[in-house]
């Protein structure tokens, strides 16, 4: 689970995290090679946040 500011809203992930790290961390497969970074992948996803993309890839697993 990620960390929450102090007004109790989760961080945002870095854009520059690596997918394949998030892979192992969350358990999913983003169908996308492991080097490409969040950034790249959330303007592949029209600039949508991780969450709603982890979302997304739960309902098609």
């Amino acid at each position: 689970m990620r960390s929450r500011n102090e007004n109790g809203r989760y961080r945002q992930k870095r854009g520059d995290s690596l997918i394949g790290n998030l892979e192992k961390r969350y358990g999913s497969d983003f169908g996308v090679r492991s080097e490409l970074k969040l950034e790249m992948l959330r303007k592949q996803n029209d600039d949508q946040p991780l969450t709603p993309i982890l979302k997304e890839q739960s309902k098609q697993t």
